[in-house]
């Protein structure tokens, strides 16, 4: 190796995230063996240990994890450059890394992807369902373009374009004593046990922000995976719980025996954002992207009074 090429920094990139020269061959679409030899041309050429290799795993040196961040920069403003290049063509055509949070995908995505494939039929999305804190994660390191979530996000190498502010309202059995309300109390909810989601649900800590103001406690022996589980547990009469208004079909909640009711006075919601990373070559797709969500009828029936 005369010199250091942008593949051989692939390679090292993926070792250093699967930890697995066999896994970061199949990322890379290269033969185990064929990576395995660039990465050791690479050590050669910088004279420093990348990683130990052992029968059972890779382990990245800690001047390797240093190399591999580098390699990890050099390589996103790379895409970057070529982003740019290609969008001076076309801005809405070619490849959008879309993340989203659970708690917002199934939601929105039915209603957002055939308004984006008529508006744009030459972008390709491609979704990626995630906790918040991958997200982030993923705008970080340039594997996403941009990502949905909940606001704020206290990073400043993250540009928030807000969408819309989604309410909560409560969900119950068919049968408890609150469904015979219109309208939920915010002191009904006071000696109410709350189901909730669990660790690394931004709407976890909403929710948890939302019971301390009213005195309402969180079932203590109960964490959902996701909103549906929350949904079966509260059709069963296990308890109540929060949704957002997106989350909600009636039409569903009434076959599942689960009555739906908006609380009394202002409801509680959740600031929505897309981020993208501050110089992003893909803020045009980005901004006409929050456009179409912000005018989906289901979000302009948020703000409906």
């Amino acid at each position: 190796m005369t010199n250091i090429n942008f593949r051989d920094l692939r390679y090292l990139v993926a070792v250093a995230d699967h930890q697995h020269f066999g896994r970061a061959a199949a990322a890379c679409f290269v033969s185990q063996p064929t990576l395995s030899t660039q990465v050791k041309k690479l050590e050669e050429y910088l004279g420093v240990q990348l990683v130990e290799r052992t029968s059972k795993k890779v382990i990245v040196t800690p001047v390797g994890r240093m190399v591999s961040e580098r390699a990890r920069q050099v390589l996103n403003e790379v895409d970057d450059i070529v982003d740019v290049a290609r969008a001076a063509g076309d801005p809405m055509a070619g490849d959008l890394r879309l993340g989203i949070i659970p708690t917002l995908g199934p939601y929105l995505i039915p209603h957002l992807f055939p308004v984006l494939q008529a508006e744009y039929p030459r972008l390709k999305v491609l979704l990626h369902e995630e906790r918040t804190s991958g997200l982030i994660d993923r705008l970080r390191e340039g594997s996403l373009d941009a990502a949905i979530m909940g606001a704020p996000i206290p990073d400043d190498a993250l540009i928030p374009q807000p969408l819309f502010q989604e309410p909560f309202q409560v969900a119950l059995p068919a049968g408890h004593s609150l469904a015979a309300q219109a309208t939920i109390e915010r002191a009904d909810l006071g000696a109410v046990p709350m189901l909730l989601l669990e660790e690394g649900h931004c709407m976890r800590d909403q929710a948890l922000d939302f019971c301390s103001t009213v005195g309402a406690q969180q079932q203590q022996d109960f964490r959902a995976t996701s909103l549906e589980t929350l949904r079966q547990m509260v059709a069963t009469g296990a308890g109540v719980t929060l949704l957002p208004t997106l989350a909600v079909d009636p039409a569903s909640a009434a076959r599942e025996h689960i009555a739906v009711r908006p609380l009394a006075g202002a409801p509680p919601v959740r600031e929505l954002a897309v981020y993208r990373r501050r110089g992003c070559a893909r803020e045009p797709v980005i901004s006409a992207l929050a456009e179409l969500i912000q005018n989906l009828p289901p979000v302009r029936h948020l703000s409906d009074p």
